[in-house]
């Protein structure tokens, strides 16, 4: 069959299912039903949820882990214990001189553990902690030379981590995959502070009537 004819059947079956659907949301559809490819070993761990968000967050969980797992090991000999410390110190480079809270919250450490992992690193001379001059009761932190080699150093390192785990997928399905993405990432960022310490029913009749709301539903 004609490519330009096999487009525009397929595009009149999904307009008829999804009469408001737009050209993004068809692309979307087309590349999620008609690139399928060939699973080659067990899917997370072999025990699949039953869901579709559930299955998707399992996977992105699981790539995590592995990310985790791999940076970590990668990480070995540089100065830096885990790839959080690494989050830490590059928050601190970018946002130069942030306040303690800011780098514990912008790398959603709960305070007590993100506290503790800062103190280890400067008791390790990675970085500096001073009064911050505004406000008495904060903390400011910058990099230690040896913070500023240790985080060029492991740079490479993370980024050749990065490109390892990612190497089978082709540029556009990176960005497809960024773009699909990005937004859950930036909702729940945001939301994540205002939500700690709330019942989770509450939370998920919250976001859940936000979105029914703006007319978004399934």
């Amino acid at each position: 069959m004609d490519k330009t004819i096999e487009l525009v059947n397929q595009w009149g079956a999904f307009a008829g299912a999804h009469p408001t659907g737009s050209i993004e949301d068809f692309c979307r559809h087309y590349l999620a039903h008609a690139q399928q490819k060939e699973t080659k070993g067990v899917l997370v761990g072999g025990v699949v949820p039953s869901i579709t968000d559930g299955l998707l967050l399992k996977i992105i969980g699981r790539i995590s882990k592995l990310n985790m797992n791999y940076a970590n090991l990668a990480l070995e000999g540089t100065g830096l214990n885990q790839i959080e410390e690494f989050g830490m110190l590059v928050t601190i480079k970018q946002e130069k001189n942030p306040k303690k809270t800011e780098v514990i919250y912008a790398n959603l450490f709960e305070l007590s553990s993100g506290t503790d992992m800062l103190a280890r690193m400067k008791k390790r001379g990675l970085i500096n902690e001073y009064d911050d001059t505004e406000d008495k009761r904060s903390k400011r932190l910058e990099l230690t030379s040896k913070g500023e080699k240790a985080v060029d150093a492991c740079k490479v390192k993370i980024f050749r981590n990065a490109k390892m785990l990612m190497n089978d997928l082709t540029d556009d399905d990176k960005q497809l995959c960024i773009q699909l993405l990005k937004n859950v990432e930036i909702k729940f960022s945001y939301l994540w502070p205002k939500h700690k310490g709330r019942a989770f029913d509450e939370i998920f009749e919250e976001v859940v009537r936000e979105k029914k709301s703006t007319g978004k539903t399934e």
